[in-house]
Parts: structure tokens; sequence; C-alpha cells
């Protein structure tokens, strides 16, 4: 059974958070327009791309960066910023796409 799109008013109004632990269900890489690109053999593992990523993006795996969950980066370039190292390059995601 398909069912009816709800009207505006049964929208909830914005800015409210409805339950705890919601946000895993809000894939936002599609907003994506760079993507960033970690050296991992030169990373020293400092952790302050992770530390400093607003969206939760950057993967940790055995206390070391290991990528980047593209599901929720939203490419804004901090990880990039705050790398000591600059073993995190901003490449653009459409050049990425075509390369694949």
């Amino acid at each position: 059974m398909i069912q009816k799109p709800k009207g505006w008013k049964a929208l909830p109004i914005s800015g409210l958070i409805l339950e705890g632990g919601n946000s895993v269900g809000y894939e936002t890489g599609s907003w994506r327009a760079l993507r960033p690109v970690i050296d991992t053999e030169k990373c020293s593992h400092c952790m302050l791309c992770w530390l400093f990523c607003p969206d939760g993006s950057i993967k940790v795996r055995d206390s070391k960066v290991s990528g980047v969950d593209l599901r929720y980066c939203k490419g804004c370039g901090i990880c990039a910023v705050e790398c000591p190292r600059q073993v995190i390059e901003m490449l653009e995601e459409s050049q990425l796409r075509k390369e694949a």
C-alpha cells in the first residue's frame, strides 16, 4: 500500500531533535564538492582531524586514523586545515568520481 505524503503541518518544526542518536540516519555525504584524501603513510595519527571534524567522519582503528566515512563527510575541509603535517588533501569530488 502506498502511503500518501504528509502535508506540511505534519512535519516537525525545524531545529528540533525528536530523538537522541538520530544523526546516523541522515547520510549527508552527497552534499560534498570536495573530498578529503588522507595519506595514511605520512600521517602521524595525532588525531587532530578526528577531534576537529564536526561530523565525526574520520575513521579510527587501533588508535590510528584509517580513513574517512564518506557517508557523512560534507567536505568542509576543517580536517585538512587542522592537520599539522598537511597529509590531508581536499580534492574535487567530481574529478574523483570520473576516475572511479
